[in-house]
């Protein structure tokens, strides 16, 4: 007699329109120690996953209704991860390579199945489901004391990038990140990339600003030997170079507006040719999208294609200004510290009181990387201890040579209205308050309509209920000395 199977928890969903395969299946599901659950077809598959989700799918590939493929694709945009080995008759292994390759199932097998075998991919499926499970974990706990991937801040604005993004990941829906210069955009499209199903596939960045627009589509979609001058040899784009994982399109506003138009060919397509080429080449790529724009702004100059901002933002994500959500600034300034300490060989424990006292007070045009640079410049003169005002260079933190906080005097107005009033700001208001003086007497002229507002502003609507959330009761005239 055979050794008794030892029974698991885990749960596995064959999926088979064949009565009789099904149930030998189920059976032998059941025989080698898993629990075992069936469907007959795609829809009956999803429908018992999302009453009662599986640990891993057994489906085959040919059915009625809704069959193996788009089976795999829908569970694909639902963001369910479930690892799912397909069964394949003989003479379709083509078939089978390619739903692994391009769907992301976890495994084929080929008809008939083998016990051992099949036993042995649910034990190696199981594993990868555990793994996942365990990542996803550690990442919200990680998320929820202020850190997912290279990003850091524990204020409510950051929660909320936090939460989108994980709410984003796991699918495959293109995102448009959004923010100023230096916000860490990047960061969040990587974020993305490393929680996707793509995370073992490559993350290809490209600028699109960096590149004359005779070049940038060559460096998007390639190019093959001599179809330029100084094209010496066959050129793979970033788009190639990204099949299976993420692109990431940083100043998407800056593009030429002729290449956005085959940008936006390429996404509807998804497929590439290169310059100079005769044949189309497929891809499955995933693309996140980035600008210091405001999108609406950039639409209405011409600068970006309304079509093309439509494909690009079906999930947006807003990074706000450091300026705005300064109760960051101690722990980034942490973790930019710890990533100096190992760079440099410096031994900087932290910054004294007056440094953060002077950060706190500071706008940051140039937002976390401008912190970047001022830390590691400050880190390298003091080399040990903590970073004292001192240490700050003489033209940084809007500090005049003589090293003493520079004084506005006399009061100067901001802004005039269209009945001459004017507001006027007293000496050392910070720039966030003259901001918000001026955001006031906006508000006030257009009787509190922000839509307009907004426009005269040259912001977005979202952007400005934003700054109003993060006023909250403040009163936003607090900077006026009239």
């Amino acid at each position: 007699m055979g050794e008794m199977p030892t029974t698991t928890s885990t749960r596995v969903l064959v999926v088979d329109d064949e009565p009789g395969q099904r149930d030998a299946l189920a059976e032998m599901v059941a025989s080698l120690g898993f629990k075992a659950t069936a469907a007959s077809n795609g829809r009956e598959a999803l429908e018992a996953q999302a009453a009662h989700p599986a640990d891993i799918i057994l489906t085959d590939l040919i059915m009625p209704q809704m069959d193996g493929f788009e089976l795999l694709r829908t569970l694909e945009e639902r963001g369910d991860r479930t690892p799912t080995i397909v069964l394949t008759g003989f003479g379709s292994i083509e078939k089978a390579i390619s739903v692994v390759h391009d769907l992301k199932a976890f495994w084929f097998l080929e008809k008939p199945v083998q016990p051992s075998i099949l036993r042995a991919l649910i034990d190696r499926a199981g594993a990868q489901n555990r793994l996942l499970a365990e990542t996803e974990v550690l990442n919200r706990q990680l998320s929820f004391h202020g850190f997912l991937g290279d990003l850091v801040g524990n204020s409510p604005v950051m929660r909320q990038v936090f939460s989108e993004i994980q709410q984003v990941a796991p699918t495959s829906a293109s995102v448009l990140i959004t923010g100023e210069s230096g916000t860490g955009k990047e960061l969040v499209a990587r974020a993305v990339h490393r929680l996707s199903p793509r995370a073992s596939g490559p993350f290809v960045p490209v600028n699109c600003a960096a590149f004359m627009e005779t070049l940038i589509e060559s460096e998007l979609f390639g190019h093959e030997k001599g179809s330029f001058t100084g094209a010496l040899e066959r050129h793979a784009g970033c788009f190639e170079q990204a099949n299976n994982g993420t692109v990431f399109l940083d100043e998407i506003g800056d593009m030429p507006i002729g290449t956005q138009a085959k940008l936006l060919r390429v996404l509807e397509d998804r497929k590439v040719r290169r310059l100079g080429g005769k044949v189309d080449i497929p891809i499955e790529v995933r693309v996140v999208a980035a600008t210091n724009r405001v999108p609406e702004e950039a639409i209405r100059s011409k600068l970006l294609r309304e079509d093309l901002y439509y494909r690009l933002n079906v999930f947006h994500i807003f990074l706000p200004p450091l300026r705005d959500r300064k109760e960051d600034i101690p722990p980034i300034s942490e973790a930019i510290l710890s990533t100096i300490n190992k760079k440099h060989g410096t031994r900087i424990a932290g910054l004294h009181a007056a440094t953060l006292d002077r950060f706190q007070n500071y706008s940051w045009p140039g937002n976390v990387r401008e912190l970047r640079n001022v830390l590691e410049r400050a880190a390298i003169m003091a080399g040990e201890g903590l970073i004292m005002p001192k240490h700050f260079a003489s033209d940084s933190l809007g500090m005049p040579a003589n090293g003493e906080p520079e004084v506005h005097t006399p009061p100067v107005p901001v802004a005039e209205a269209e009945e001459g009033e004017s507001i006027r700001v007293r000496p050392g208001a910070t720039m966030e308050e003259i901001e918000d003086a001026y955001i006031n007497l906006i508000l006030q002229r257009t009787n509190n309509n922000k839509t307009k507002a907004a426009d005269i502003l040259g912001i977005s609507v979202r952007t400005l209920h934003n700054r109003l959330g993060q006023l909250g009761n403040k009163k936003v005239n607090s900077a006026a000395g009239g």
